[in-house]
């Protein structure tokens, strides 16, 4: 059977989590660039955002400090925004992924679907197995979830 381009499943990364808060407060969590920066990324990494232009073709620029004691700086583009149901945005930074989080109102819940594409099933692999990205993935979410914690919400 041939390879078509709608054929991406071996160069995705997806994960779904339902988190013990409203919508609205998930998405001040991603939206807010001071919310961003105290759970973004895996364990032990913390953050610096320059600019976060949550809009269509905004900005977001951010270093990510590593507990190695390495900064790693990211770019991204915002490509589309649904407010409190979809972000998409393209990181531009080495590797070059796409990012489409939505979130799915659940009452006093919030079922969170985060896909990353990338592009090439190489450039998948070499993210999985040099650095991680599947367990980076988990750890980023379990972040935001202790953080929810601390606004006074259950994750």
């Amino acid at each position: 059977m041939e390879n078509t381009k709608n054929d991406t499943k071996d160069r995705e990364l997806c994960l779904s989590r339902t988190l013990d808060a409203p919508v609205a407060l998930v998405w001040e969590m991603f939206t807010d660039p001071k919310h961003v920066a105290n759970w973004w990324g895996p364990n032990g990494f913390t953050n610096t955002i320059h600019k976060m232009e949550v809009r269509p073709g905004g900005e977001w620029s951010l270093v990510m400090h590593g507990p190695d004691g390495r900064n790693y700086d990211n770019q991204s583009f915002f490509t589309e925004i649904v407010p409190y149901q979809k972000i998409a945005f393209k990181h531009v930074s080495h590797p070059p992924i796409v990012f489409t989080i939505t979130f799915e109102d659940r009452g006093d819940k919030t079922l969170l679907n985060w896909h990353m594409l990338f592009e090439s099933a190489e450039e998948f692999i070499k993210a999985v197995k040099a650095f991680g990205a599947d367990e980076g993935l988990k750890q980023n979410i379990e972040k935001l979830t202790l953080y929810l914690a601390k606004q006074g919400v259950k994750g």
